[in-house]
């Protein structure tokens, strides 16, 4: 029997990515959406995985919503946290709502979807959270205040999960992507877009594949020493 795997904002970008790649390694695939029934209905369409609407931000919604994923395909064996939001805003003028709301989806949100599944997961011996950070979580970055802070706490989550979970076979590991050719960065102006690329050293900008790629190997039991981790796939953007 595959093994189950959850995948937050899985029906597009960079979590659509992921939930196919997950699907190619050979795992039975589940995909949240918060809002886009269309996007969510085509993406099911094209890949045949499943996917299940919920706001990550509400506990006893994502604790109902993961309740249905695991009477459809059975105990969750991994978990990518990969929903996130942008409310962007220099910092004086960045309302407590734009905070709130960021904080809630991108911080609270990791908590509200790994939580529930944790239990079984320790009960099982066997668990893979993969978190989806940001080069904006270890860098900080002009008007991201809210952002950057949750994406540098999802690094703290792992970090303290790791060592929670070593002992029953649970690793937690997180991918910092640097700047990824979704829909959102191919929108923006191409002058603007030009001057991003110019500060990537690999003179590109990444796919969300290169992104899917992290997360199975990941997700697969050669990384299981692998814990407490920190990839940063950026183009070498910026180290830490």
């Amino acid at each position: 029997m595959s093994r189950v795997a959850l995948v937050t904002g899985g029906s597009r970008g960079i979590g659509a990515a992921i939930s196919k790649a997950l699907k190619d390694a050979g795992y039975s695939v589940a995909a949240t959406y918060a809002g886009n029934d269309e996007a969510a209905a085509n993406f099911t369409s094209e890949t045949g995985i499943k996917t299940y609407k919920w706001n990550v931000a509400d506990y006893e919604s994502s604790k109902a919503g993961i309740e249905s994923v695991e009477a459809d395909l059975g105990p969750i064996d991994v978990v990518v946290a990969n929903a996130g939001i942008t409310r962007d805003a220099p910092f004086h003028k960045m309302t407590p709502e734009q905070w709130k709301d960021v904080i809630d989806t991108n911080l609270t949100g990791v908590f509200n979807t790994i939580h529930p599944v944790w239990p079984g997961m320790r009960e099982r011996k066997f668990g893979r959270i993969i978190v989806i950070s940001s080069i904006n979580g270890q860098k900080g970055q002009f008007a991201q205040v809210n952002y950057a802070a949750t994406k540098a706490g999802d690094l703290g989550i792992v970090k303290s999960l790791a060592q929670e979970g070593a002992r029953a076979g649970i690793t937690a590991n997180a991918i910092c992507p640097g700047y990824i050719a979704t829909d959102m960065v191919m929108a923006v102006p191409e002058k603007v877009r030009e001057s991003i690329i110019a500060q990537i050293p690999a003179g590109r900008l990444g796919e969300p594949e290169e992104i899917a790629r992290c997360v199975a190997f990941l997700a697969s039991d050669d990384a299981g020493f692998i814990n407490g981790s920190t990839i940063s796939a950026n183009g070498a953007q910026f180290f830490v």
